[in-house]
C-alpha cells in the first residue's frame, strides 16, 4: 500500500470524522460510528476509494 492521502486531506478527514462521531453521540445514533472510517484512513494515509480513480493527494518530490 502506497500512501495516497496528503497532509491537507488527512486534516480534513480527521475533522470530518470527529464531526460525524460527535453528531452520532449528540443524536444518540450508531450511525455516528461511520466517523471512524475517515479517521482511520487519515491515520494510515491510504484510501481504498482513491484507487479506481487514480487519485493521489500526496505531494511527490520530482527528481
Amino acid at each position: 500500500m502506497k500512501t495516497n492521502v496528503g497532509k491537507a486531506d488527512r486534516v480534513a478527514r480527521v475533522i470530518i470524522g470527529v464531526v460525524i462521531l460527535s453528531l452520532g453521540f449528540w443524536f444518540k445514533s450508531w450511525l455516528g460510528l461511520i466517523g471512524i472510517v475517515p479517521i482511520f484512513t487519515a491515520a494510515i494515509g491510504w484510501c481504498p476509494a482513491y484507487l479506481p480513480f487514480g487519485i493521489n493527494t500526496c505531494k511527490t518530490k520530482k527528481k
